[in-house]
């Protein structure tokens, strides 16, 4: 197999505030209806919580789709992919046979692992001693835990790893897989990203950087990427998982593919833990790199899905990055965490599917919140409703703390 081979979606699945699978999702999502509330998960009454709001998978119950042994066993980032990949599964009718699970892989990123495993867990190691603490605590908290539970409900016996890349984390996770099966190591690859850290660590540490907004007056209209007003970003939870196959094999099966991924490109800034470089130089490399690998010149985007998180340092500098490589004919560009809130390792994962349905629906979802325009930021954002497209290629942008800058490049399936 070689690198001209083409790649394809067959399968994808959800779990998010904004909806529990793929359909309530997307509707959510093109209607702008928010999927950030109070935080219930713990309690935030105590006036030391700046931060009271988050965007929570609300109804989620591990029991509708697992054993409640398995469930035990799953940290809540495990149980949201395993969730969310038997959506994917199931749409892409993949069943695993002993013939074809040596080709079927795994790749599924997490940027902060089981804190809801390994936070009670110390609190155990302190008050009861070592000797009381869970015996399958590594295997539950490491970031490889829910790729590894995946691979292992489905018997799959193909690559199976994990990646982390802080915000960037889906994105990454997805093009490793598309790289995994362009150079011949798989045919199908289980791909996306999970996360789970609307917990006290998450909220608090994201909280004492200065990242997170605290309009906790008005959840709903917290995120409000690249609108003037906006005060940081809104932690959420949830997973997102993409079936990703050889356009032969799936053909082969009688798959039915939802659309073509062409390209993935990552860079970084090197220079910062938190803090972007504000010249945008390996930002727009990335896009430029993805673009130049999928043989794709910049006019010829229609579409992208921004990782634009409503912070007042990064909105902005992804929109410099943009104009580096598009100049003045920028395309629409929205940004869905407006209505999801930021699914930090599955936010990638999540923004890819967004732009699957958006060529599959010819809808592109809006950024919603957007009430006074920003002069840092002159783009059409799609602004507070879905539009008419007839868009046939689209970008998605994923930006992790610590410089990281990933590209993927869809793009609308036709058969040739």
């Amino acid at each position: 197999m070689t690198n001209n081979q083409r790649v394809v979606v067959t399968g994808i699945g959800v779990i998010s505030p904004v909806g529990l699978t793929v359909p309530e999702a997307w509707d959510n999502v093109v209607n702008g209806r928010s999927g950030v509330r109070r935080i219930t998960l713990f309690d935030v009454s105590d006036d030391v919580w700046r931060v009271k709001i988050a965007g929570e998978a609300r109804g989620f119950d591990p029991l509708n789709y697992m054993s409640a042994r398995e469930a035990r066993r799953a940290d809540r980032t495990a149980q949201f992919a395993l969730a969310a990949a038997a959506e994917a599964m199931a749409q892409a009718r993949l069943t695993v046979t002993p013939a074809n699970a040596d080709d079927i892989g795994v790749m599924i990123g997490c940027g902060t692992g089981g804190v809801w495993t390994y936070a009670p867990q110390h609190e155990i190691l302190l008050t009861k001693g070592p000797q009381r603490m869970n015996p399958l605590l590594i295997p539950m908290e490491v970031v490889d835990t829910s790729g590894v539970q995946v691979g292992i409900k489905y018997g799959v016996h193909g690559p199976n790893f994990a990646v982390v890349s802080a915000c960037a984390t889906g994105a990454d996770a997805i093009g490793m897989a598309l790289e995994t099966i362009k150079r011949g190591d798989a045919q199908v690859m289980i791909t996306g990203g999970t996360e789970a850290a609307v917990h006290p660590l998450g909220i608090a540490g994201f909280d004492n950087l200065g990242a997170l907004s605290r309009r906790n007056d008005s959840p709903a209209e917290a995120s409000r990427p690249f609108d003037a007003d906006r005060d940081g970003f809104v932690v959420s939870e949830g997973a997102a998982i993409l079936i990703l196959e050889s356009l032969d094999f799936a053909l082969g099966r009688g798959a039915e593919p939802l659309a073509e991924v062409v390209s993935y490109a990552g860079t970084s800034d090197g220079l910062h833990f938190t803090a972007p470089d504000e010249s945008a130089t390996q930002s727009a490399r990335a896009v430029r790199r993805a673009l130049e690998k999928a043989g794709i010149r910049p006019e010829e985007v229609d579409y992208i899905n921004a990782h634009a998180t409503s912070t007042t340092v990064g909105d902005p500098l992804e929109v410099r990055a943009y104009r580096q490589v598009f100049g003045e004919r920028l395309p629409p560009i929205s940004s869905t965490k407006s209505t999801t809130g930021h699914m930090l390792g599955a936010a990638g994962a999540a923004e890819a599917i967004w732009c699957v349905m958006a060529l599959r629906e010819a809808l592109l979802p809006p950024t919603t919140n957007y009430q006074t325009p920003d002069p840092k930021c002159p783009v059409d954002c799609v602004p507070n409703a879905a539009r008419s497209t007839s868009a046939r290629v689209a970008l998605s942008a994923a930006f992790g703390f610590g410089g990281h800058n990933t590209i993927l490049v869809f793009r609308k399936y036709v058969a040739r």
